[in-house]
């Protein structure tokens, strides 16, 4: 069975955002490239705030790919980058990506806060605003 990841991350400062963009960027690609992938959606939000949503053959491609490579060298530095961080992954009978509606409802219910060095306060709550979408605000990679 297919696993479903989203993920949601604010950039807490403009100084971080340039490094988070390239970083970010080049790990969608290794994303839509990894093996087991099969298929990578990514929203850029209101208040420098990004969000990921992957399907994954199943839960060790997922994991594989979250440890390696760019991604896995960017995730440590994302403690200092970001003020709030949240993820949820799940199993469904298919690898239909749920809208951005359906992934925050799934992301607040089920979902976990990723460690940061700077939190929020709504990080701290997990209070998580619902994604502003639209054509110019998402990309599609797979």
């Amino acid at each position: 069975m297919p696993t479903i990841s989203v993920t949601r991350l604010r950039v807490r400062s403009w100084w971080y955002l340039p490094s988070f963009l390239v970083n970010s960027n080049r790990a969608a690609q290794q994303a839509a490239a990894a093996p087991g992938n099969l298929a990578v959606r990514l929203l850029r939000d209101r208040k420098n705030t990004y969000w990921t949503l992957s399907a994954w053959s199943d839960d060790g491609a997922m994991k594989t790919f979250m440890h390696a490579g760019t991604h896995g060298a960017v995730m440590r530095k994302l403690l200092d980058w970001c003020n709030e961080a949240a993820l949820a992954h799940w199993t469904q009978d298919n690898a239909v990506l749920p809208t951005w509606d359906q992934a925050h409802h799934r992301l607040q219910q089920e979902g976990r806060r990723s460690k940061v060095h700077h939190p929020s306060a709504a990080h701290t709550a997990f209070t998580i605003p619902t994604p502003t979408t639209g054509v110019t605000r998402e990309g599609k990679l797979k």
